[in-house]
């Protein structure tokens, strides 16, 4: 039976030692969260991440702009926060209105204050092993992984998912651990060959969103498993593995809900002040 990797205790190990860096600081961090219009499920996340920051010792400002705010007005609108030296760092809520294009909106924040590691400068210093501000659920998954004691030197890694939030920043990640990396994608699976890739992953991420995509038996006996998914399923939330069977056979797994969920929001808060340090230099 594997061994559970829950994200909670992590992310509680990981907020003492942010608050150790805060306290160091020369003035308390501010974080700067902009919302465009109103959305239940941004509004929840604002409120996670407001709990947050007010337990760390970080100030967050939250921006909320209208509806109707058109794609060069918000770009104005980051460009002030930009050059708001009282702010450390920027993310923008996501869902944005239709009208609005997030990657080419995200590519305004500065590097130094992007939070989210999304900027094309931070996705590039990933390649070239400098990175400082990762993508907060690749990060997440990148601690979990490494809370199960594995040493991922020639390892057999697949990754199911090839987003830029998560796949291709994680791929970077552990190939600079001298990983053997393999993504796969809607591509693999249309070829027939999802299955014959995940049955030889000692670690297996999977970040596509589609309950029950891998199947329990597919899992290798002793590997890592690491479940990004969240999908709604009636009454419950389930991840993109079949838990039960995929239990029986892993060493570790991350359980959903409570496994790379409660570490995001943590991550976010380890990259403020990250920024806040990059400011100081």
């Amino acid at each position: 039976m594997a061994k559970l990797l829950e994200g909670k205790p992590l992310a509680e190990n990981i907020r003492e030692e942010i608050k150790k860096q805060v306290a160091s600081l020369q003035a308390k961090p501010v974080l700067a969260s902009i919302m465009v219009g109103e959305n239940a499920g941004a509004a929840s996340y604002v409120k996670s991440q407001s709990k947050a920051a007010e337990n760390l010792g970080i100030e967050y400002r939250l921006q909320t702009l209208a509806q109707d705010t058109t794609e060069e007005a918000l770009i104005d609108f980051i460009r002030k926060l930009n050059s708001d030296k009282s702010v450390n760092g920027i993310i923008i809520q996501m869902p944005l209105p239709a009208a609005i294009d997030y990657k080419k909106i995200s590519a305004y924040i500065s590097p130094e204050k992007d939070i989210e590691g999304m900027h094309p400068q931070n996705i590039g210093k990933i390649l070239f092993g400098k990175a400082r501000l990762i993508p907060c659920t690749a990060a997440s998954a990148m601690e979990l992984i490494n809370s199960s004691g594995m040493d991922l030197y020639g390892k057999e890694v697949v990754i199911v998912g090839h987003s830029e939030i998560v796949g291709k920043p994680l791929a970077l990640l552990l190939l600079d651990k001298f990983a053997t990396v393999t993504v796969a994608h809607i591509g693999t699976s249309k070829a027939g060959k999802l299955e014959e890739h995940v049955r030889r992953a000692e670690v297996l991420i999977v970040a596509v969103g589609k309950a029950g995509l891998i199947k329990g038996d597919w899992i290798k006996e002793g590997a890592v498993v690491i479940d990004v998914g969240i999908n709604r399923l009636a009454d419950k939330i389930v991840g993109d593995v079949e838990f039960e069977e995929a239990q029986k056979r892993a060493g570790f797994i991350t359980p959903v809900p409570g496994g790379v969920g409660p570490l995001t929001v943590t991550m976010l808060m380890r990259n403020l002040v990250e920024s806040a340090k990059l400011q100081q230099l």
